[in-house]
């Protein structure tokens, strides 16, 4: 498939000239076939899987007799211009609204919530057909699609087993839910965990989602707007346990990564970890980080954002190569079909072309080994891939 000039808004005259890489996009559950599960579970467990049912005219999807969001076209809800529906979910319309959008490859988070599913054998085993799914998406087009694996995070075990599955399998990151554990992912029963993370060379995700708790994301209510603008600090404890309990730092060769963390908290962030590691050092008696935790995460962590203002400007605080571009797609705050014109209208068209390159660019293919266009023979734009 040829690499085409935008063709949707953010199209016409622009200086980005090379790929375009989006380090955080959404494959949601209204996208996924609906009959993935039932396809797919053993059948001993089919009974109980989420499935697609019509409730009061819409499609939707019940777990455990729950209702947890719609399937498919979802009355009145457009993104932008067009009802996107399933389009998200199949390859071939996934690549058309990248090719609208002019962005060359994706990184690909499963639904934000995980699959709400209390009973953890079930859990485990729809985790592990996504992650079958997932990883048959990704080889549809492997320089363009890197969908991330989504790891149960209940039981140390069970986490490593499909974490090594999916490895086998050719993922080349996994998501891993530290609200599903009591950040108990960073007590020592979890070691055998890192451990495996980094022998698979296997980048580890997290993504805001949950954390909050007086908060409740409730439509048509002041708290939904809360949460949105509070959300990405909700990881603030998953990089505190990063980076100072060593969890990183035994394991040099092990990368993270904050999914749609923002950027505009790390600075203050990292410079209070550094300002306690040194005032609690000596009293550190289970850890004490050898190096300031600011030194750790420019080392091994990533963080991805999508627009922001305050962020790109402390860019040279974070660090240009710690830093990857997101259009959020296909989530109704996403650049999607304008990223173009969104990264040029920003703070971050103002820095220099080698740090934009980094950012939208080159951050993310060298974390996850995407060859760009001119590597896989897919005739690009014209200018460096």
């Amino acid at each position: 498939m040829a690499i085409s000039e935008p063709t949707g808004a953010g199209a016409g005259s622009h200086s980005i000239q090379h790929a375009i890489i989006s380090a955080d996009d959404h494959m949601d559950m209204m996208a996924l076939p609906p009959d993935l599960w039932h396809e797919r579970l053993p059948r001993s467990l089919r009974a109980r899987a989420p499935e697609v049912v019509e409730r009061e005219g819409s499609l939707v999807w019940v777990i455990e007799e729950q209702v947890v969001g719609p399937s498919g076209r979802k009355p009145g809800h457009l993104l932008q211009t067009i009802e996107l529906g399933y389009r998200p979910g199949r390859p071939e319309t996934r690549l058309e609204d990248m090719e609208r959008d002019g962005v060359y490859a994706q990184v690909i988070y499963g639904p934000v919530r995980g699959l709400p599913i209390a009973d953890v054998e079930l859990r485990t085993a729809c985790l592990a057909v996504y992650n079958d799914w997932a990883a048959d998406f990704s080889r549809s087009a492997p320089d363009r699609f890197v969908v991330l694996a989504m790891l149960p995070a209940h039981d140390p075990i069970a986490a490593v087993a499909e974490l090594e599955r999916c490895a086998e399998q050719g993922h080349r990151g996994a998501l891993v839910s530290p609200f599903e554990s009591d950040y108990a992912l960073f007590g020592p029963g979890w070691d055998r965990f890192w451990d495996a993370a980094e022998a698979a060379d296997c980048v580890l995700h997290f993504h805001l989602g949950r954390g909050h708790h007086g908060l409740q994301p409730t439509p048509g209510s002041w708290q939904l707007p809360a949460c949105v603008a509070t959300s990405a600090m909700q990881l603030d404890e998953t990089l505190a346990a990063l980076l100072l309990s060593g969890v990183l730092e035994r394991r040099p060769g092990l990368r993270a990564v904050l999914g749609e963390s923002g950027l505009g908290w790390l600075p203050y962030m990292l410079e209070r970890l550094d300002h306690e590691h040194e005032k609690y050092g000596e009293r550190m008696l289970d850890h004490c980080p050898a190096i300031r935790p600011s030194e750790i995460f420019r080392n091994q962590v990533l963080v991805t954002y999508q627009e922001e203002a305050t962020g790109t400007e402390l860019l040279d605080r974070i660090g240009v190569d710690r830093v990857m571009w997101a259009s959020d797609y296909p989530h109704g705050d996403s650049t999607w079909p304008e990223s173009i014109a969104a990264i040029e209208g920003s703070s971050l068209g103002r820095r220099s072309p080698e740090d934009i390159r980094r950012i939208i660019y080159s951050n993310a293919a060298e974390l996850y080994g995407i060859r760009g266009p001119k590597e896989a023979g897919m005739g690009p734009r014209e200018g460096p891939p």
